[in-house]
């Protein structure tokens, strides 16, 4: 048999890729009726499966392949909605700044990289510990600042913040 030949056999026997050919265009369809874009549901349905890719062991033990693609996807789907939330906000503050601080559409790009990612590691942290690391760290306001804006003590603001670094510091170190 050819090398070629070989190589096909061997990915068409991978779980991972029957999993593809059996429910990618199902997938697709699943996302598309909760997006109503096409290219969006296209694009979430690979990253779904880019998502199964870090975890082939887990493709051939599935009893439920659809409840497990849509378990996937509905955290794919939430990163998308969140990444657009925190892209509309940037485009509302850059539409309010004057033309000349203008960012080039590649600073934009990257400004809007580190928000996403800024975000990602704040994720699970209560909502008054985000608010105070934002303030502190994006806003530039002293921490008795953040504790006048929140309502909070000195203390209780220093404790947020404190613990926002912390998130952040475990979130980036972890391999």
């Amino acid at each position: 048999m050819p090398d070629a030949a070989k190589a096909a056999a061997t990915i068409d026997a991978c779980p991972v890729d029957q999993l593809y050919r059996s429910h990618h265009g199902w997938l697709q369809s699943w996302l598309y009726k909760r997006l109503g874009s096409r290219p969006d549901a296209a694009d979430l349905a690979q990253d779904t499966f880019v998502r199964v890719l870090g975890h082939p062991a887990i493709v051939p033990e599935l009893a439920e392949p659809r409840a497990f693609l849509a378990t996937l996807a509905r955290r794919v789907l939430s990163n998308f909605h969140r990444r657009r939330q925190i892209e509309q906000a940037y485009l509302e503050a850059l539409a309010a700044q004057p033309e000349a601080v203008a960012c080039s559409p590649e600073d934009r790009a990257l400004v809007l990289e580190a928000l996403v990612e800024i975000d990602r590691l704040l994720d699970g942290l209560p909502g008054p510990v985000r608010r105070a690391f934002l303030l502190s760290q994006l806003d530039g306001l002293k921490q008795a600042e953040v504790a006048a804006r929140l309502g909070v003590s000195l203390p209780t603001a220093k404790r947020y913040i404190a613990r926002a670094v912390q998130q952040c510091f475990f979130a980036v170190s972890r391999p």
